[in-house]
């Protein structure tokens, strides 16, 4: 292969990493553009599992052998089957050599010049002479590679951080040229590029966690549930799948406040999220968020309402046993019950807030569901439909019940 066509396809591998959104869209973009930069048939990304001892497979794209998914959710291998992994790790690395790549064959020979270790001037690419073989690792790999019809493969380390994150591998059918030390020094160089992209995905994921997680408790925040529910109820509008919000409000959270401090006040927030994600649990898909200071929320797609309603009933049961506080009022919208067309989400988001001041107001201990309660539903349209202040009116009810 040309330099400039090597070059051309490591932009474009680079390129396609970038456009990844997501930590699998990046995984799929680095294994297939691996595979079609090296000519091969197949090509995977797994990644070293320390605390486990095992590489686990994060994806596999080409010509698939059966048994092989594109996203196999648990195919994994022992490192000690592969001690020429733990070779390079511990001696060649360790010594002061560079990640390098290797060839295997499906004849079981391994070109000197791309095996792990070093020679004894201290070149990369060598094994040692006199060392001893890696039987096991090599035959586990012919093995593999005889077992789903493919003739060669050359794997190479991926380094993040100065450590090594896991490997590379692509192969190439039965028939086909095997590779080379120059293959054997390109997928090096592919290996380092597919690291930097692996670096930026990580750092978009953490960005985008950061803008749609609460920082105090965990749970998603209130743009999240905004998305989830819009994506909700476009669900509930196609395939009537029922849609179901629980907003809840911390009693009492200004009373600890004030007289135990904001750092008890905070840790009453996070035991309470605590409770909410156990509760939520209970109900498969399931989103719990904190929508902002003392206000919580469930928000499901799928359950009736009658189990998001048993669900909520354990939540203020829970609730009511937290060392702080004074338990937490409920209240919840569900398309399950008699409450209209919903038609917005800002709509279910009033009837279940609705029912919330009610039960605040009540000073109930079990939720107050809309539609259920006959109060609740004039309460969220009017006045409140037309801005004249209903919801300040029960929060300042709502804030003088909280002693």
């Amino acid at each position: 292969m040309g330099e400039n066509v090597r070059v051309r396809a490591v932009v474009a591998l680079a390129q396609a990493m970038a456009a990844a959104h997501t930590p699998r869209e990046s995984w799929r973009a680095a294994a297939l553009g691996a595979r079609d930069a090296l000519s091969g048939s197949f090509a995977a990304l797994s990644v070293w599992e320390r605390e486990a001892g095992r590489l686990r497979v994060l994806v596999n794209e080409g010509e698939r052998a059966p048994g092989e998914e594109e996203f196999p959710e648990d195919e994994t291998y022992p490192v000690h089957q592969f001690p020429e992994i733990t070779e390079f790790l511990h001696e060649q690395w360790a010594g002061g050599g560079e990640p390098d790549a290797w060839v295997e064959t499906a004849d079981g020979d391994r070109d000197p010049d791309t095996g792990p270790g070093r020679g004894e001037g201290g070149e990369r690419g060598h094994r040692r002479r006199g060392a001893a073989p890696a039987p096991f690792g090599v035959w586990g790999r012919v093995a593999a590679l005889r077992r789903r019809g493919r003739g060669c493969c050359v794997v190479a380390p991926v380094v993040l951080h100065g450590r090594a994150w896991g490997e590379l591998y692509v192969a190439r059918a039965v028939g086909e040229p095997v590779f080379d030390r120059a293959d054997a020094d390109f997928a090096t160089v592919l290996a380092s590029v597919i690291a930097a992209g692996i670096v930026q995905t990580e750092r978009l994921e953490e960005v985008r966690k950061l803008a749609f997680t609460d920082p105090l408790t965990g749970l998603a925040n209130r743009r999240a549930v905004d998305i989830r529910l819009d994506e909700a109820l476009e669900a509930h509008r196609g395939t009537g799948a029922v849609v179901s919000l629980v907003v809840c409000d911390v009693n009492g959270l200004k009373w600890v406040n004030d007289t135990l401090g904001h750092a008890t006040g905070d840790r009453l927030l996070e035991r309470f999220g605590c409770v909410l994600s156990r509760c939520g649990a209970m109900l498969p898909g399931t989103l719990a968020a904190r929508l902002g200071g003392d206000e919580f929320c469930l928000l499901t797609v799928g359950p009736t309402a009658d189990e998001v309603v048993r669900v909520a009933d354990e939540l203020c049961h829970r609730a009511a046993e937290l060392e702080f506080g004074d338990g937490v009022a409920c209240g919840i919208a569900s398309t399950g019950d008699p409450i209209g067309e919903i038609t917005s989400a800002r709509r279910l988001f009033r009837l279940a807030d609705a029912a919330q001041y009610r039960a605040k107001a009540a000073r109930s201990a079990k939720p107050v569901v809309a539609g259920r309660d006959g109060e609740v539903i004039p309460l969220a349209e009017t006045p409140q439909e037309r801005g004249t202040g209903e919801r300040r009116r029960f929060r300042g009810a709502a804030g003088r019940d909280r002693r």
